[in-house]
């Protein structure tokens, strides 16, 4: 069996499509692939009691693999975990724990995709780093940088192949703007490559890839839909806080392009009319669980756009978007086949299934 553990050095970088990209790729060529992810950083409780790992369960869904998202995850850093351990100070070893899960989700795999921490420095203080993760497990690492700057691009590759060793087999750098490709291409690739450090994909910027669903709004916001729930996978692109006056609102979002998703009062009537009025106002979200007048509605349906209501106030449903808003997800069939046409196009398999003796 072969494994490989992708891990990230800044967070959303895109662990999780790349993941989803490969396996799918890995799939069609006639492997069986499991997904197994060491540490679970941020789960969460849908239900008081259980605890869950949405990406877990995301790979779990798109992939149909038959095994419950508990068999796919090695430890769940809860907040009840990290108390009783005081963030690593009683000595408790979790690794163990981890290596045991693991090798019971690798029974009948050709390939495993283990998705690591979002930083090379999550779960430092718990001994479970994915440094430590893929020392333990004894697998190879690719590592996924997420363009900044050219500074800190080359920083982070540095500091990669610094901390990963010769386990790392290679680098993506993801989301790179066009004006910063040509550099990428033509003098930071080929200079990480002097140094040893192999670049096996510069993927570019696509703004629909960070965008939204209005779906993953209403679920990020536990807002209620007033209009066109059947509109739950439209795609979000900007998001727009209008708290100004009517005369500043109306340039501002027509200058804004692609799709907008307008943040306002509930009571804000004059924002909603105006938002309404603009083509590519495609999600009004309104705060304080403040019912619009029904003409708002009507306008609403009339022109195909969705409205949200939230319990939040609007610097609290700000704040709430803002934890998830660039985290790639491909929950779309659209994006998942974008991505996956963006991996094909600009990723070097062939080179990374012979690092791998695939």
């Amino acid at each position: 069996m072969k494994a490989l553990y992708i891990t990230s050095i800044h967070t959303f970088s895109g662990k999780t499509a790349v993941c989803l990209a490969l396996a799918r790729r890995l799939q069609r060529e006639g492997y069986k692939v499991g997904y197994f992810k060491p540490v679970s950083a941020h789960p969460w409780e849908p239900i008081p009691g259980e605890d869950y790992d949405e990406d877990a369960a995301f790979v779990r869904r798109v992939l149909n693999f038959g095994e419950s998202v508990e068999d796919m995850v090695g430890i769940m850093l809860t907040p009840a975990l990290v108390t009783e351990t005081r963030c690593g100070c009683t000595g408790r070893d979790l690794m163990p724990e981890i290596e045991e899960r693991y090798r019971r989700s690798t029974g009948g795999r050709d390939v495993m995709l283990i998705e690591g921490g979002a930083s090379l420095r999550e779960g430092l203080s718990l001994g479970v780093d994915p440094i430590r993760v893929a020392n333990a497990l004894d697998v190879p690492v690719l590592a996924i940088v997420r363009y900044r700057n050219p500074v800190s691009m080359a920083d982070a590759c540095v500091a990669a192949r610094q901390q990963l060793g010769e386990r790392l087999v290679g680098i993506i750098v993801n989301a790179v703007p066009e004006d910063a490709l040509e550099f990428v291409e033509r003098i930071g690739r080929p200079c990480m490559e002097e140094r040893f450090i192999p670049i096996l994909g510069v993927l570019p910027l696509q703004e629909q890839l960070m965008a939204i669903s209005v779906g993953e709004l209403a679920e990020v916001l536990d807002a209620r839909f007033l209009t066109l729930p059947e509109k739950k996978d439209m795609l979000i692109e900007q998001l727009v806080v209008g708290a100004m006056s009517v005369e500043q609102m109306l340039p501002r979002v027509r200058r804004i392009p692609g799709s907008k998703a307008i943040i306002t009062g509930g009571d804000r009537t004059d924002i909603q009319l105006v938002a309404l009025e603009t083509a590519t106002t495609n999600c009004l979200i309104l705060t304080g669980m403040l019912h619009p007048i029904p003409e708002v509605l009507r306008r609403a349906e009339e022109n195909g756009v969705p409205v949200l209501l939230v319990h939040h106030n609007t610097m609290e449903t700000v704040e709430s978007i803002e934890r998830v808003y660039g985290k790639t997800r491909l929950g779309q069939k659209v994006k998942l086949e974008q991505f996956e046409a963006l991996m094909e196009k600009h990723f070097d398999f062939e080179r990374l299934s012979r690092s791998l003796g695939l």
